[in-house]
C-alpha cells in the first residue's frame, strides 16, 4: 500500500481540547485532550477516510502544501 504524507494543523479549541484538522482532505478533523492524543485520532481520521475514498474508487488527494518563510 502507498505511504501518503499530509499537512495537520493544530489548534487550541475554546474547551480546552487541541483541535486537528488535514487541509488537503476536505472535512477530516478531529480533536483530543492533548496533542499527542490529537495527533493520535487525526491519524485515525485520515486512514479510515483513505480507506473509504478507496472502496468508493475515489482519487486519493495528494499534498499540496506551501510553506513561505519570513522574517518578523
Amino acid at each position: 500500500m502507498t505511504k501518503h504524507r499530509y499537512a495537520v494543523i493544530l489548534e487550541q479549541g475554546e474547551d480546552g481540547y487541541i483541535v486537528a484538522h488535514v487541509p488537503a482532505l476536505r472535512g477530516v478533523i478531529s480533536q483530543g485532550k492533548t496533542r499527542q492524543e490529537a495527533l493520535n485520532n487525526i491519524q485515525e481520521a485520515i486512514e479510515l477516510h483513505l480507506e473509504t475514498l478507496r472502496a468508493l474508487n475515489e482519487p486519493i488527494p495528494q499534498e499540496a502544501t506551501e510553506f513561505v518563510e519570513v522574517v518578523a
